[in-house]
Formats: C-alpha cells, sequence, structure tokens
C-alpha cells in the first residue's frame, strides 16, 4: 500500500525527520516554509517504487520535485536490465553508434587558452640603486 501524505492524503513523496510525517510536495512546502527553524528539518526522498527512504535526503524551504529509488529497487532494477542488455545486445550497439555521433556535435571540447603570469618583478626600496632619473 502507497504512503499518503500525513497532511492531505494525497501520494506521499518525502518523509521529514524531525516531524515523524509522510508528505507530499505541496504540503512540504506548506509546512517547511513556515520559519527558518523549520527549514531545517532533514527530509529523506521516499522510493518512487516502493516508498521506502532512500540514502537522498536534505534541508531547505522547498525541495524540487524528483523522483528517486532506494537502494533495493536501484539493484533490481540493474538486475534486470542485465538480463534485458543480454537479449538486446545486436540491436544497442547500433543505436549506440547512432547516439555517439549526435553527441559530438552537441558536446565539444574547446580548451582553456592557458598563458603563464607575467614573472614577479623585485623592486628594492632603497632610491640609491635606482636608475630612473626625474
Amino acid at each position: 500500500m502507497k504512503k499518503k501524505c500525513e497532511l492531505c492524503k494525497n501520494p506521499a513523496k518525502l518523509f521529514c525527520e524531525s516531524d515523524q510525517a509522510s508528505l507530499c510536495w505541496e504540503c512540504d512546502a506548506k509546512v517547511h516554509t513556515a520559519n527558518f527553524i523549520v527549514t531545517k528539518h532533514h527530509r529523506f526522498l521516499l522510493c518512487h517504487i516502493c516508498q521506502s527512504l532512500t540514502p537522498w535526503h536534505g534541508t531547505g524551504p522547498k525541495f524540487v520535485p524528483t523522483i528517486s529509488l532506494c537502494n533495493h529497487c536501484v539493484s533490481v532494477s540493474n538486475h534486470n536490465n542485465d538480463h534485458r542488455d543480454d537479449e538486446d545486445d545486436d540491436d544497442q550497439d547500433e543505436d549506440t553508434e547512432d547516439e555517439d555521433d549526435f553527441d559530438d556535435e552537441e558536446n565539444q571540447v574547446v580548451p582553456w587558452k592557458s598563458t603563464p603570469p607575467p614573472p614577479v618583478s623585485s623592486s628594492s626600496s632603497n632610491s640609491a640603486t635606482s636608475t630612473t632619473n626625474y
């Protein structure tokens, strides 16, 4: 069963450790913009698939809506993708070549122009050694 927001009963997206409450994005923003103290509450994103706590956490007045996965769902997804990749290996090689050409056009490496700084000249405060005439 999906977790519901404690305030509005919409699907919960994060968990506030300090309030011990699961909240949706809208209610989290309302609660955690109330004052500077509640902006410091640690909140954890809930997994998009199973709604358990994810490693991602933060503080602040408002979180940007984000999708996160827990470690378990990531490993299950990776395991499933490994099996799927084995079946689709031939098709993916052709697709990758086409995508690489496009990426190369979009992402060009531009070298930084690097000029060494001018040498530091030593100056003497002794006016007897100065060669400047006024």
